[in-house]
């Protein structure tokens, strides 16, 4: 497959404050001169991928490259998590650019020079380590950001945080608080709520070069469940002697189903009921005690979400019921609703056009995928966009998708997504100081 390494600018950003210092020509070639900076942090770190809250050597050489610019700097916030804080020369609004830096339980199929070789145990089982999600080049894109906009200190209005998210993909055990909210949670903005947050996520479902996004909501809820069935253990040849959760488990899989396919509009607002594992019994002739059904609920309204755990709650306790067995069950919140700030949406897309060109981009559809980027919308209005990641030559529809093993970046994303991100904060500092 053709790649390409360049970015090759298609529009040009007309700035609301002429304070910033520097012309849009003039950032499009720093922009070019950092890139191949950018690509090596992006490859090392593909190389050298860390699970969600054990990124030490990530975390280590973000800190270390904040340090060098001159910020100050927190670290082991949520564990691994790095915080910069760059403090512009003229008074203005603070804001946050986030960035995830989390890898995946998945042993890498790409066949790069600088394809991963690692592996560890994740919740008991050996696997691989990729980064199949493209954290690695949300990381380098930040840092490189984080490096141009440092070079304008004196002339921004305001103060920029630096977020360097951990376990965006999930913690170590089930339960656990995620990245995001653990941030949160542990003072990442004491020092000072940001009036935006802003942040960016490769998209293999988009060619390189155009990016998109939506106003309003753009990613789903995202709830984890796990479904405990008790029943009676007994031999395989003598059912009647027991309480066959398998059975149970069987009915509630299909009943699961009938929730979605059956009662719930779901023309009004889309819902997604996927069961993930079921797992019971060691032995081909043994019923076993008890059952674990796991599985993940996708919803887009918070009343139609309530409605069908209600329903999911109510219909595992009768099947289990009706066969002398027991049923607990537990929603575990992994990600808040995605939701784009309506007003903070419609003056960041006016930047992407003006840096990109209108053609490079697209409104994005709703997406039942979720990302607990969604917790900084507690704290603030946020803005969220997607920066193509398929080469040019490959329809997008057949690229391997995130989160594959064969997720393949187009490293001409970098280039974008330095450029459009650090065209977003620039706007936020001078064009909200100009009003």
């Amino acid at each position: 497959m053709r790649r390409s390494y360049t970015w090759i600018r298609a529009g040009l950003l007309v700035l609301a404050c002429a304070g910033n210092g520097a012309g849009a020509a003039d950032l499009d070639a720093e922009v070019n001169a950092l890139l191949p900076q950018v690509t090596t942090w992006r490859r090392d770190f593909h190389q050298h991928p860390e699970l969600g809250a054990q990124e030490v050597r990530t975390a280590g050489i973000v800190a270390e490259h904040l340090r060098g610019l001159g910020m100050e700097v927190r670290t082991g916030i949520a564990v691994t998590g790095v915080a910069g804080v760059l403090k512009g020369g003229r008074p203005g609004p603070r804001i946050a650019l986030r960035a995830d830096m989390d890898a995946l339980p998945v042993t890498e199929e790409t066949g790069l020079p600088f394809a991963s070789t690692v592996r560890t145990t994740y919740r008991g089982q050996p696997v691989g380590v990729m980064h199949a999600c493209g954290h690695d080049a949300h990381t380098a894109i930040l840092m490189g950001v984080a490096q141009l906009l440092a070079a304008r200190r004196e002339q921004l209005a305001g103060e920029v945080v630096f977020v360097f998210q951990p376990a965006e993909e999930g913690p170590p055990e089930p339960g656990m608080p995620f990245g995001a909210r653990l941030m949160l949670d542990e003072g990442l903005f004491t020092d000072g709520k940001p009036d935006a947050v802003y942040g960016l996520h490769v998209w293999a479902a988009l060619p390189v070069g155009k990016v998109g996004y939506r106003s309003g909501p753009t990613m789903a809820w995202s709830d984890e469940w796990v479904l405990t069935l008790k029943g009676a253990q007994t031999h395989g040849s003598r059912p009647w002697d027991g309480n066959d959760p398998l059975t149970v488990a069987a009915q509630v899989q299909l009943a699961f189903q009938s929730i979605i396919a059956r009662q719930i509009d779901i023309v009004r607002s889309p819902v997604v009921l996927t069961t993930g594992s079921i797992q019971g019994g060691v032995r081909f002739n043994i019923i076993p005690e008890q059952v674990l059904m796991t599985g993940t609920l996708r919803s887009f309204d918070e009343g139609v979400r309530e409605d069908v755990i209600a329903r999911m709650r109510r219909t595992a306790d009768g099947l289990a019921a009706a066969q002398g067995a027991k049923a607990e069950f537990r929603i575990d919140t992994n990600a808040p609703l995605t939701r784009n700030d309506p007003a903070l949406a419609e003056r960041s897309g006016a930047v992407l056009r003006q840096t990109l060109g209108t053609a490079q981009v697209v409104e994005m559809p709703l997406l039942t995928i979720a990302e607990d980027y969604s917790q900084y919308a507690t704290v603030a209005p946020t803005f969220f966009y997607f920066v193509g990641s398929t080469a040019a030559d490959t329809p997008p529809r057949q690229a391997a998708p995130n989160h594959s093993p064969r997720f393949l970046l187009d490293e001409g994303a970098l280039g974008v997504g330095v450029r459009t991100l650090t065209a977003l904060a620039l706007e936020a500092l001078d064009g909200e100081a100009s009003r």
